[in-house]
């Protein structure tokens, strides 16, 4: 169990979505985080109060969570020199990234030295099952998107949210270190040996009730080149019943390959639905979700009127306005 409350560690974060991790908690899980930390030349912030060590730990800090997600998921030196120096002043460590710490030896050292926790919440717990595409009672939906760290899990979140409210029978299924550390529970998809992934989903996913919905978080994108295989085991592992279509529309590129630009809605929604029938053939496109995080209200709300007179489909920025009309879509199906 990973103690709270956390101060959110940022690092040298590059930009603002890199700390997705930290963002998450932050907007899903505020009362569990008393503050940030920042190295020299970071360029994100989660609007927390910026604090020392040990003003966290005055405040009531007890884990240091690395609240950044870089590419590869490395551990630099510089990162190092916070965490041990955290390590002696009492702190647990949590981390969803690849490079895990309990790897790192003068982490463990620094740990056992001061009667400390590390927390690897990438690391897979259960010997998940290989998929075998038997159908599970209960419904399923599953966010897609048009590139990753685009708004699948703040989609799913907000989804879990809205059917909660009007008396749904729904469970946020986490799939992602984030989604982890706001809920404390769900299968870190992608550090799952490729062979077994669509197994831990149905593993994520069993049997429930019939009226049950389990919300499930996105991860990567079709296509994504870097990431498109965690989207097909979500896909078929999931069985889904229904896909909600994700899409930031000011990405020029997609995220950390300048050199393929993003497909439309229409063409996740195509090249998914057809995947997505291999396992349910009842599956439908039920709405669309935007993160319209850097439009203006005026300009989020043209934009969504825009793609919903396009594609027939319910469209909302679900954290921004609200995903009551995707649940509602849900609860006609």
């Amino acid at each position: 169990m990973i103690e709270t409350p956390y101060l959110l560690f940022l690092g040298d974060a590059p930009d603002q979505l890199a700390a997705k991790v930290a963002q998450g908690i932050k907007d899903w899980r505020p009362e569990n985080a008393v503050g940030q930390f920042r190295l020299a030349g970071c360029a994100a912030t989660v609007g927390l109060k910026d604090m020392t060590l040990a003003e966290a730990k005055a405040a009531g800090a007890k884990t240091l969570v690395i609240g950044v997600a870089n590419r590869g998921g490395t551990i630099s030196q510089a990162w190092k020199e916070v965490l041990i120096e955290a390590l002696g002043m009492g702190f647990d460590l949590a981390s969803g990234l690849h490079n895990l710490l309990g790897d790192e030896g003068d982490l463990v050292a620094a740990s056992q030295v001061n009667g400390q926790t590390l927390h690897d919440v990438r690391v897979p717990n259960v010997q998940y099952p290989i998929a075998d595409g038997t159908k599970r009672r209960g419904k399923r939906v599953l966010a897609v998107g048009t590139d990753c760290s685009i708004g699948k899990m703040y989609t799913a979140l907000a989804l879990d949210a809205a059917m909660q409210k009007r008396g749904m029978k729904s469970t946020f299924r986490a799939t992602g270190q984030t989604g982890i550390l706001i809920t404390g529970s769900g299968v870190p998809l992608d550090a799952v040996i490729a062979d077994f992934m669509a197994g831990a989903v149905e593993y994520l996913t069993p049997d429930n009730d019939d009226d049950h919905w389990d919300i499930i978080e996105g991860q990567g994108s079709l296509f994504h080149v870097s990431y498109s295989g965690v989207t097909l085991a979500l896909i078929h592992g999931g069985q889904p019943d229904a896909l909600i279509l994700c899409h930031e529309p000011t990405r020029k590129h997609m995220r950390g390959l300048p050199g393929y630009g993003l497909p439309t809605i229409g063409q996740v929604g195509e090249l998914a639905l057809t995947l997505a029938r291999v396992a349910n053939a009842q599956c439908q496109i039920a709405g669309i979700s935007i993160n319209t995080q850097h439009l203006s209200a005026q300009e989020a709300q043209a934009y969504c009127e825009k793609i919903e007179a396009e594609y027939g489909l319910p469209t909302v920025d679900p954290y921004r306005h609200g995903a009551e009309r995707l649940a509602e879509a849900l609860e006609k199906l």
